[in-house]
């Protein structure tokens, strides 16, 4: 049996990609605060040790799809956190990950955000460090930002980050891409859209295609980028945001 580990799979997206692959007979480990095989909190360097370790045991070392869907949203004031958790426990899974996917030549899909571009310049203090700087410097440079900044920061690091590692990862037969969806009615949305401070300009976003995706739309998505008709995809961010991007950024691609 083929084994597919999720973070973030107890709700959302990764609920939904977690019933079409046990659907296709996947055998699932799910990583989540709770409500999952394995408990963790991944805004720790233990708890992602722990979920890495406890998922190597569960797949016998060995596994076949990876989605890396655990994520904050900008609603969350300390923006420290949401930089813990989006960026440095997606990245810690992914490369935690890494032996056990080349065993299979495995597929992996990383969630970023169409956010990921918007006002984000690629080359702030913050991103720099993330990329290539430790995780308590990073915290030095955020400081007490709010979510609302770190959100976008970090989810544009997280798309570059398999960039970064897509021509290696490509040589090892491992398929790595991200998708960057747009709102999608999931709580990390709800969250942010019904925020005080924060909810107005969350609702201000244009979507071309006049309402948000479900998270079963997202998920059809990532299933196709883990399917076998999308072996030759590698180190893409796919946006599938109805037409979002596209408005804000018609010449940019």
């Amino acid at each position: 049996m083929r084994t597919a580990v999720i973070s973030g799979a107890a709700s959302g997206i990764g609920a939904c990609v977690r019933e079409k692959l046990e659907a296709q007979d996947f055998k699932v480990i799910g990583i989540d605060l709770e409500g999952a095989e394995i408990s963790a909190d991944l805004s720790t360097k233990d708890g992602r040790s722990d979920a890495i370790a406890q998922a190597l045991e569960m797949s016998d070392g060995k596994i076949d799809r990876l989605v890396l869907a655990a994520g904050l949203g900008g609603h969350i004031e300390n923006g420290q956190l949401v930089a813990r958790v989006n960026y440095y426990g997606c990245v810690s899974l992914l490369d935690g990950f890494k032996d056990a996917l080349a065993k299979t030549d495995g597929r992996v899909v990383v969630i970023s955000s169409n956010s990921a571009q918007m006002r984000t310049d690629p080359e702030a203090d913050i991103v720099v460090s993330m990329l290539d700087k430790s995780e308590e410097q990073t915290m030095q440079y955020i400081g007490d930002a709010h979510g609302a900044l770190t959100y976008g920061l970090s989810k544009h690091a997280v798309a570059r980050a398999v960039r970064r590692r897509a021509a290696e990862w490509g040589q090892l037969g491992i398929t790595l891409n991200a998708i960057a969806p747009g709102m999608t009615e999931t709580p990390m949305f709800r969250g942010a859209a019904d925020h005080p401070q924060i909810g107005l300009s969350v609702k201000a976003i244009p979507i071309p295609k006049t309402r948000v995706a479900t998270p079963d739309e997202i998920a059809g998505v990532i299933e196709f980028m883990l399917s076998d008709a999308a072996e030759y995809m590698q180190g893409s961010i796919i946006y599938v945001d109805g037409g979002t991007d596209a408005q804000l950024r018609p010449d940019a691609f």
